[in-house]
């Protein structure tokens, strides 16, 4: 697993919280703390997956291509490419050996419960959940200082 579907999210919780205006990959890089390059190949994931869209010209930029609310967690998993895969399984288990002619089955059962109830939860979360859960840490934070 890799941090594509994290920095994803903070993507799509970025653009939520741009209340419309559209976000450069550079606005977007500054807050995620990386080179704009991987924003902009994130975004292209992301619209093929239909969750952002693009804004061309002057004033320009990045935007969700559908409400926040209906954008689940779930769903950036999935334009991720990462939807199957949790715990990737070897791939040449010994056949002679009781234990590798059986692994797959026995731990493969196990990782599809896992990965159904990882499935369950991202899908309860969405990205206006993200940005709801950010402004109230924010303002907590803010409180705290003042």
């Amino acid at each position: 697993m890799n941090t594509r579907f994290a920095v994803a999210v903070h993507i799509l919780t970025f653009l939520e919280t741009q209340a419309g205006l559209p976000a450069t990959s550079e606005l977007i890089a500054s807050s995620v703390n990386t080179n704009p390059t991987l924003i902009r190949r994130l975004l292209s994931q992301l619209a093929k997956a239909g969750l952002t869209t693009s804004q061309m010209g002057s004033g320009g930029g990045a935007l969700l291509a559908r409400s926040a609310e209906t954008i689940s967690l779930l769903d950036v998993w999935r334009a991720m490419d990462e939807a199957r895969e949790v715990f990737a399984m070897h791939e040449a288990p010994n056949p002679m050996c009781p234990v590798g002619r059986n692994i797959k089955r026995t731990l493969g059962l196990r990782i599809a419960g896992v990965q159904a109830a990882m499935d369950a939860e991202l899908a309860r979360t969405t990205i206006a959940a993200m940005a709801h859960d950010i402004s109230s840490d924010e303002q907590a934070r803010m409180a705290a200082i003042a």
